[in-house]
């Protein structure tokens, strides 16, 4: 039994996220963290949500609510979010919490007495009116370069030039649109990330199995341009993780907090030892999987993000890990995703184009938008959600060939041999053909799922799900019957068998399904069927069963163009 550790990335607390920000990071490592549980691993799943930085001030403010009550909210609708979408977490911690505020501030504590620590001195816009340090996209002036008059401190959106907030024509707050703004020193605390380059390189070197498109990534931020820049980890802000060296004050940095991609990270390993508080647990339940001082050489470490996050998680949390010179656990594979488009276009939450995760979970069950999503996940390069495509997907795969096969199995069983596994006669060549065939197909499937293949799996998985409805035509049991009731008896028998297969099989994919198939065949079994002989004749005869409801309905052309037309930018 091996040990598995997962995280994904964790989602911003500001709001509910679309369906491309699921799939780019928690729903395969959902699908990642079922399976590797269904082979019979020991897993840990973390995830968590992403409280502090200036947005959630922001839109703690845009409510009307204190920032603390506004993300404890947030954090309970997210995580609501995540059961509905039956995302198996074993904690959905919080970065806001006291276990990461203590990390945190022991991570930089150590960073800085390995001498990886530098104040410097900057100049930074401050908006008088706000009374407070603006952050580069929080500025808002006119373009130097092409006359934009909503261009943002850090870039112009039409031209594309990089910008500082000092180039800026007639800038403004843009949290309050006051002008009355003047440039002020500040110090803050950088990481040295420059010194750490080689061990860095050296470690990315060392991955050659890590995805081209997570490789290609951190080089290209490692060596590009002026290469690896040192990074600023504080910030001039009320909400966030106090500046301390563990327990201690830092001097001069009274008033300041980490900045949140330094602090966010470090909440993988506090939201396990979150879970372990939860659970009553000791430390060493937690640092088993983080320290390889306490057991962690035995644990592997998946990754799951868009390509948007990958520099983070190659480069600077790395390096906070690697510069502490303690014997933290660092990440073994990193799956990294390219983005999903919608319809044509991109998703997005301010003009309300596409469908959130609240909304899709008001349309459909969770199973449909998990298959759809995963059996299109964008991973060699940018994929699109369509109404379309989502449609025939769904009335396809999940109602023609899978629900399409427990309905007519059960229904016939019962109809000519009532409601119970019959036990009449013996396997044939058909049924031989297809065990072997089941076999070779499940090696194959395991084998993409091990390897993160995501697209490529759930292809596999409709192959086989193919296989049996071939079976059933070519075998023709609601003819035989009418010459051969004993023989018919066997291959329904073998059916029934197949039903609870693909349960197990799928259950990663679309859990409620595989839960509703396998309780539908009088079973709890869930033993992954190494086994395929053994498997298809798990169910003893006379053992009772029954009709599920219907599985999966189709989509109608009345629906697709009902919500095509709904989530078409209308989102308030």
């Amino acid at each position: 039994m091996a040990r598995i550790l997962i995280t994904s990335a964790i989602p911003y607390i500001n709001g509910i996220k679309h369906l491309g920000n699921l799939v780019g990071s928690q729903l395969p490592a959902d699908l990642f963290a079922r399976y590797m549980r269904g082979r019979g691993h020991e897993v840990m799943f973390i995830c968590a949500t992403d409280e502090h930085g200036t947005p959630a001030e922001l839109a703690a403010a845009k409510a009307g609510k204190p920032v603390e009550a506004y993300c404890a909210e947030m954090h309970e609708v997210q995580a609501e979010i995540a059961r509905g979408f039956r995302l198996s977490f074993d904690h959905f911690g919080r970065s806001s919490s006291q276990r990461n505020h203590k990390l945190t501030q022991g991570f930089a504590a150590a960073l800085d007495a390995a001498g990886l620590i530098e104040e410097v001195v900057e100049k930074q816009v401050f908006s008088i009116d706000d009374n407070r340090f603006l952050p580069d996209r929080y500025i808002t002036g006119t373009c130097p370069n092409c006359g934009n008059t909503s261009a943002r401190g850090d870039q112009c959106e039409e031209c594309t030039k990089q910008l500082d907030p000092t180039d800026l024509i007639n800038p403004r707050s843009s949290i309050s649109g006051s002008t009355n703004l003047e440039v002020r020193e500040t110090k803050h605390l950088y990481l040295r990330q420059r010194s750490l380059r080689d061990k860095l390189e050296a470690w990315i070197d060392s991955k050659k199995d890590w995805p081209i498109l997570t490789t290609s990534i951190a080089k290209k931020w490692l060596n590009d341009g002026e290469g690896l820049q040192d990074r600023g980890i504080t910030r001039d802000l009320h909400w966030g993780i106090p500046v301390q060296k563990g327990d201690q004050p830092w001097p001069g940095m009274e008033g300041k907090v980490f900045y949140v991609w330094f602090d966010a990270p470090i909440e993988y390993i506090a939201g396990t030892a979150e879970w372990a508080d939860a659970h009553g647990l000791d430390d060493a339940a937690w640092q088993r999987w983080w320290r390889t001082d306490m057991g962690a050489e035995d644990v592997t470490y998946y990754q799951f993000m868009g390509k948007d996050n990958v520099p983070f998680h190659t480069l600077s949390f790395p390096a906070t890990i690697i510069g502490s010179g303690q014997p933290w656990k660092l990440v073994d594979y990193l799956k990294s995703f390219n983005y999903l488009n919608y319809d044509g276009g991109q998703f997005s939450t301010s003009q309300g184009r596409g469908v959130f995760m609240d909304q899709a979970l008001s349309i459909l069950p969770s199973d449909y938008w998990r298959w759809w999503l995963l059996s299109h996940a964008p991973e060699s390069a940018d994929s699109e959600f369509t109404w379309e495509n989502f449609q025939v997907s769904v009335n396809k795969d999940l109602a023609d060939v899978l629900g399409n096969l427990v309905s007519r199995v059960t229904k016939f069983c019962v109809s000519k041999f009532g409601a119970e596994v019959p036990a009449g006669g013996a396997f044939g060549p058909q049924e031989a053909a297809l065990i072997a065939d089941l076999g070779a197909r499940i090696a194959t499937y395991a084998g993409l799922m091990e390897a993160m293949e995501v697209r490529k799996a759930a292809a596999e998985l409709r192959a086989i799900w193919v296989i049996g409805n071939e079976y059933l035509q070519s075998s023709a049991p609601w003819t035989v019957v009418k010459t051969d009731p004993e023989q018919a008896q066997a291959m329904i028998r073998l059916a029934l068998n197949l039903i609870r297969v693909y349960a197990i099989l799928s259950r990663p994919f679309i859990p409620d399904a595989a839960a509703a198939m396998m309780a539908a065949m009088g079973s709890d079994d869930w033993t992954w069927p190494d086994d395929i002989s053994a498997a298809m004749r798990a169910l003893p005869a006379g053992q009772g069963f029954s009709v599920p409801e219907n599985l999966f309905r189709k989509i109608t052309d009345e629906e697709r163009a009902d919500w095509q037309s709904r989530f078409a930018g209308t989102r308030d």
